[in-house]
């Protein structure tokens, strides 16, 4: 288990009702008001307009669930209609049977078949994305109606018709089952989407290191998206049996699944309430082209036209209309304030400056090391990386890695912290060795890393994304107080509405909160002004007693690397030049030879 101090000292516990009752309880005080609303709207609307509202509700529930699947995970899925075709086929097959339980319990045996299928579906999404995956999902669908152009529904040759449930027997009675489904939806994805499954669906969509740095399998991430998304289908597809009562393979067709793919793009279906109104879409262009005497298949070119543009435009419609409404409280919150001292420092506390050199107690040097790296070597072909790389880093200490560009030191990284698994030598954690371990087991033991590269998912809240890296119970007092230290955004913050520099903080606050025994950062001052460089020194100091973390440090800011680094390790062609106490490994005359010319780190 991932090592971890304790955060702060204890503190009163907060009253029950101060805590947010309220944020828990919205959600299904809406779902209630949808479904009073739908029981008004099946007793007020003619028998023509329940039976199309009825085609709605089914389509927002197939929406919503390419918007787990595309909104959220990013998987091009163009099959949606087809998981519908199995949850259709499931209810038609029970009916046959006089299956007991009734309509309700045949609704959810084929939501859960076909999310069994959605996994299997899911399974080429592994290795696959983008087009390729888009290929293998439509080529699926494609399989899928020749076979059910076949075989039929059960039923359809007896022309047997579909039993819907007794206290639902007639269109206005189903139709407010309808409501009452996709409510009951609804709150399932609201609240998968607050949970650690729905961040991992929105970061590996952003970054697939970065969620396997964080402790997360990718692999479940992904299966999970199909799986969620393909038994939201399987409900639209039984909702569609019973509705129809007898249904047939042209309800579910690959070109329907496609457009259905593109309304949810443009819609924004990651936002439920897009992924109605996208429901609405699908059902009111196509019936006001009948109205005005236009052929019904150019709503499918109308379809394409709106999901071009969100495609180019990078914004959906409704991501566009909730950027507007967040705008006012963006700029409240997106800010960081990162000062020259910590907000928590005694008056008697030093500011870190450029002349501040780090020291370190002789005696941490004589405790186990939470790493050691013996013979650590990495060949790409004929090319060494890595050559013979050994050292050690001592428990809650400050190892700085530094070395010219093309060193070694991103490979070293990668190397370590398991995304090359294919190298020669041994990497010890705490004693423990990390052969074979893969990236995300490798987070789980308590070694955690940052990236040169932005791997923070946008679509998550500063806090969501805390509580997705840091993979354990976490009080909102102890979040708020380590992202006050570090000069974050407060927990309600979007992420996409902060710069890089920003969103490099909140990573590094996120990942000390995750409680590691070995934290390594790999340029975390990138983004910040010189002033801003100095300031963050002043909490990486810190950082060894206060969490009990041992850091490593590849920065390129030498004044950073003086102030906060006790010890240094330098690389040169992949190769160790020298290890040590900073005074030392600076002072070596090889290291002067390999940095001749960088004046700034002999001054």
């Amino acid at each position: 288990m991932p090592h971890a101090e304790p955060l702060s000292p204890a503190r009163p516990s907060v009253p029950l009702l101060q805590r947010p009752v309220v944020r828990t309880l919205w959600p299904f005080v809406v779902g209630a008001l949808a479904i009073l609303v739908g029981l008004v709207l099946s007793n007020a609307l003619p028998g023509y307009f329940v039976y199309l509202a009825i085609s709605a509700v089914i389509a927002a529930i197939a929406i919503m669930g390419l918007g787990v699947v595309t909104g959220s995970a990013g998987m091009i899925a163009l099959c949606q209609l087809t998981f519908a075709a199995i949850g259709a086929w499931i209810v038609a097959l029970m009916n046959i049977w006089h299956a007991p339980g009734g309509f309700i319990v045949w609704l959810v045996l084929g939501a859960l078949v076909a999310g069994v299928a959605g996994i299997l579906v899911g399974l080429p999404a592994l290795r696959l994305r983008g087009v390729n995956l888009a290929v293998v999902t439509l080529g699926f669908a494609a399989a899928a109606d020749v076979t059910l152009v076949q075989i039929q529904f059960p039923g359809s040759a007896e022309a047997i018709s579909i039993d819907r449930p007794v206290m639902f027997s007639n269109d206005k009675k189903f139709f407010f089952l309808s409501i009452i489904v996709l409510v009951v939806c609804a709150l399932i994805v609201f609240f998968l989407q607050r949970s650690r499954w729905g961040a991992s669906w929105k970061a590996v969509a952003f970054s697939e290191r970065g969620t396997a740095a964080a402790g997360q399998s990718v692999q479940v991430a992904k299966l999970t998206a199909f799986a969620v998304s393909a038994a939201l289908g399987g409900v639209a597809g039984g909702l569609l049996a019973g509705q129809v009562q007898l249904p047939f393979a042209a309800s579910f067709t690959p070109l329907q699944s496609l457009a259905l793919y593109v309304l949810a793009i443009m819609s924004g279906a990651h936002l439920i309430d897009m992924a109605v109104f996208g429901g609405i879409l699908w059902v009111l262009v196509p019936e006001l082209l009948k109205r005005w005497h236009i052929p019904q298949d150019w709503g499918f070119v109308i379809f394409g036209v709106l999901g071009v543009q969100a495609l180019t435009s990078g914004t959906s419609l409704g991501q566009g209309i909730r950027n507007l409404l967040w705008k006012r409280q963006d700029r409240r919150t997106a800010n960081a304030a990162l000062t020259a001292l910590p907000p928590d420092a005694s008056d008697d506390a030093e500011e870190v400056r450029t002349t501040t050199t780090a020291t370190m107690d002789p005696a941490l040097l004589t405790g186990e090391p939470v790493l050691t790296v013996e013979h650590l070597t990495v060949e790409f072909g004929a090319l060494k990386a890595l050559d013979d790389v050994s050292f050690s880093v001592p428990e809650a200490s400050i190892m700085g890695l530094i070395g010219p560009n093309g060193a070694g030191k991103s490979t070293f990284v990668d190397a370590i912290s398991g995304f090359l698994p294919k190298h020669g030598g041994r990497v010890l954690l705490a004693g423990r060795d990390l052969a074979g371990l893969s990236p995300t087991r490798r987070a789980r033991l308590g070694l955690r890393r940052t990236f040169q590269q932005d791997r923070v998912p946008p679509l998550l809240t500063v806090g969501g994304y805390v509580r997705f890296v840091a993979r354990r119970r976490l009080s909102a007092a102890d979040i708020e107080e380590t992202l006050a230290f570090f000069g974050c955004p407060p927990a309600r913050a979007r992420l996409s509405s902060v710069d890089v520099g920003t969103r490099r903080l909140v990573e590094v606050a996120a990942a000390v909160l995750a409680g590691p025994r070995l934290l390594i950062l790999d340029e975390p001052a990138a983004g910040l002004s010189h002033d801003e460089h100095l300031a963050l020194a002043a909490r990486l100091r810190e950082l060894p007693q206060r969490y009990g973390v041992a850091l490593i440090i590849i920065e390129h800011d030498l004044d950073l690397v003086r102030s906060v680094c006790p010890m240094l390790t330098v690389l040169n062609f992949g190769q160790v030049l020298a290890t040590g106490p900073q005074d030392e490994v600076l002072a070596n005359p090889d290291v002067v030879k390999a940095y001749m010319g960088e004046t700034e780190l002999l001054s």
